[in-house]
């Protein structure tokens, strides 16, 4: 079966409307992507819990119709409905139907986290047979091990986890980081999430891995303290979550955060002052991994 794809640039806040009024006018999906995306105009656009929502200052807005859709006067429906006063570019194509498993599984390839750790896909052999393998799909829970930010963590996981340590994976998503310090010798860890879907997924995710990881919902109380605990999130619930992170992390122990972006460190290592020092240890991307010990005596 073939589809419909449509593509038109607009001023950024005429993005939502428009996606909106394409789909009342029969889009099967539409998605917002940064006009600009490789050139120099490009930019970064980041949304944080509890933050307004931003779009980029020219976007395209993408549209998916069936093939036998009437696609030319569904643009023109959307058009007058959202009240885009002009376009900058417009574009119309067929798409042909594919082999869509196939095609995503081409996307995704063994990724190097570290020195020895490797995250790879059920459908590739391991590159490194004697490295730290974690097999690991992409899924509905955050973390494959492609975002800077997972890799930052994973990198001072390896660095840092010693035999017999106890870890705290606060924001578990797909699990990644807490398998991944068990494979390196953890003695236990917990993964702790708000997402039911995701403690799921990082259940299925630690039995294929041949581990065992603890799991609880974010609402749940902690009981223990942690030798090393990480959070791979984003910068403002990072600093709302400093006084159950550090007051979880053991005296002496080691604090890992990331999901910030450079001009964010100072408002977070400010939230983590009274328990730990921390400084910036890796940066990937402008993505930044935090990292300090905690106090004694705090």
């Amino acid at each position: 079966m073939a589809w419909q794809r449509v593509r038109l640039v607009v001023e950024g806040r005429h993005a939502q409307q428009l996606a909106e009024a394409l789909e009342g006018a029969g889009a099967l999906s539409t998605e917002l992507t940064d006009a600009d995306a490789g050139t120099p105009e490009e930019s970064a656009v980041f949304g944080e819990p509890g933050s307004e929502a931003s779009v980029w200052a020219r976007c395209c807005v993408g549209a998916l119709f069936a093939g036998d859709a009437n696609a030319a006067a569904a643009i023109d429906a959307a058009l007058d409905e959202s009240g885009v006063p002009t376009l900058s570019a417009a574009s119309l194509d067929r798409l042909e139907d594919a082999d869509w498993v196939a095609e995503t599984q081409r996307q995704f390839e063994p990724i190097r986290a570290g020195t020895k750790l490797w995250i790879v896909p059920t459908w590739h052999e391991a590159p490194d047979a004697s490295g730290v393998n974690i097999v690991l799909d992409p899924g509905a829970a955050f973390g494959t091990g492609s975002h800077p930010t997972t890799r930052l963590v994973l990198g001072f996981l390896e660095r840092t986890v010693s035999a017999g340590d106890n870890v705290l994976d606060y924001g578990c998503g797909s699990g990644i980081l807490a398998i991944a310090a068990l494979k390196l010798g953890a003695g236990s860890a917990m993964g702790v999430d708000i997402d039911p879907a995701a403690l799921e997924t990082a259940r299925y995710n630690a039995a294929r891995n041949g581990v065992t990881l603890e799991l609880v919902p974010a609402d749940k109380t902690l009981a223990a303290q942690y030798r090393i605990t990480v959070a791979n999130i984003l910068a403002n619930p990072l600093r709302m979550l400093a006084p159950l992170l550090a007051t979880h992390t053991a005296p002496g122990g080691h604090i890992a955060l990331s999901g910030i972006l450079a001009s964010q460190v100072d408002e977070v290592t400010l939230a983590y002052a009274p328990w730990s020092d921390l400084a910036v240890e890796g940066e990937e991307e402008g993505w930044v991994l935090l990292a300090g010990t905690r106090k004694a005596g705090c």
